[in-house]
């Protein structure tokens, strides 16, 4: 009978033997399991360095200075430009005043490029607010024989109005001096500008402005030097920097129109980088002065002031650089 009760012992012992053996892993296995949790860990390790390295190179995620974790703020938006204004508030010099496009001598402001009312210029005022809403939502602040020490106070007038846009039209006078040596200086003409666009924006930071360029004075002289009708008007006094003895072509005269033709490229350089720095700013890119301006657009008059063919191109390419909606390149 004893014999019989060890039996059932020793099977299972054998049973659970059997069954300990079966659960434990081989050393082949043990190696498998190990290595996949090696490369589990090392990929982990990767994947988490690459992910540093991305947010890093992209800056979304990137930590800031002295490991901040704090996102990176957004830069500025910048303010989208209107490319339909409902107003229209000009400044400038007497071609902005239709000066000689009427009648010798004397201003035709509703020719004006800006803010005139004939039907044939189709001022930049009745391109962007039709004919009716022009003669109620438009001004004209500028002055014949205005220089730009002069926009200060044209500007402040602007402003008092409210207006989405006021148009620049200044500089030739500032060149245009009984002599060269009496040329307004570059600098000056930058602080002028400057003060000009800090007094439109106490009162209206929101107006655009834009900003044409000092027309060609060369080629005017070039163009109108060949009408003996404007020689004579242009001894009374008009750009005599430029236009004083338009026939003389010795060194001196040729030094002295190189000399107001270099200020006039500086003063468009001065305009183009004061309005780059105001976010509500565009200026023309040179495309005044850059235009061709012939026999037709040059006033029957003087020979040197746009005629009202004249005064129609410089509103096409007013309206061409205000409805743009990048800026003109």
């Amino acid at each position: 009978m004893r014999k019989r009760s060890h039996e059932p012992t020793a099977a299972r012992r054998s049973l659970t033997s059997r069954r300990s053996l079966a659960s434990r892993p081989s050393p082949l296995s043990q190696r498998s399991i190990t290595s996949r949790a090696v490369v589990a860990a090392v990929s982990a390790a990767v994947l988490g360095v690459t992910a540093l390295t991305a947010c890093d190179a992209s800056g979304g995620n990137s930590p800031g200075p002295k490991g901040s974790t704090a996102p990176a703020k957004p830069s500025p938006t910048a303010p989208v430009w209107d490319t339909s204004p409902r107003s229209v508030a000009a400044v400038g010099d007497s071609i902005t005043r239709g000066f000689d496009a009427c009648s010798v001598l004397s201003d035709c402001p509703e020719v004006s490029w800006a803010t005139g009312t004939d039907a044939r210029v189709k001022s930049l005022a009745v391109r962007l607010l039709g004919k009716s809403r022009a003669k109620t939502h438009s001004w004209n602040y500028a002055r014949t024989g205005a220089r730009m020490a002069d926009l200060p106070a044209q500007m402040r007038q602007a402003g008092a109005v409210r207006p989405e846009l006021v148009t620049v039209m200044a500089g030739a006078n500032d060149a245009c001096r009984p002599t060269a040596r009496s040329m307004t200086p570059v600098a000056r003409f930058r602080t002028d500008f400057e003060e000009a666009l800090r007094q439109l924006r106490r009162a209206a930071p929101k107006t655009q402005v834009y900003v044409m360029s000092v027309p060609d004075l060369k080629r005017l002289w070039s163009e109108g030097r060949a009408n003996p009708l404007g020689k004579q008007v242009w001894k009374l006094g008009i750009c005599s920097s430029m236009l004083a003895d338009p026939d003389a072509m010795d060194v001196a005269a040729t030094s002295r129109r190189d000399a107001v033709q270099e200020r006039v490229e500086a003063y468009n350089e001065v305009l183009k980088d004061v309005c780059a720095k105001d976010r509500l700013c565009r200026s023309d890119e040179g495309a005044v002065f850059g235009y061709r301006f012939g026999e037709n657009q040059l006033s029957q008059w003087d020979w040197f002031h746009p005629s009202r063919d004249g005064q129609a191109r410089l509103a096409a390419l007013a309206y061409r650089g205000v409805t743009a909606k990048e800026p003109l390149v």
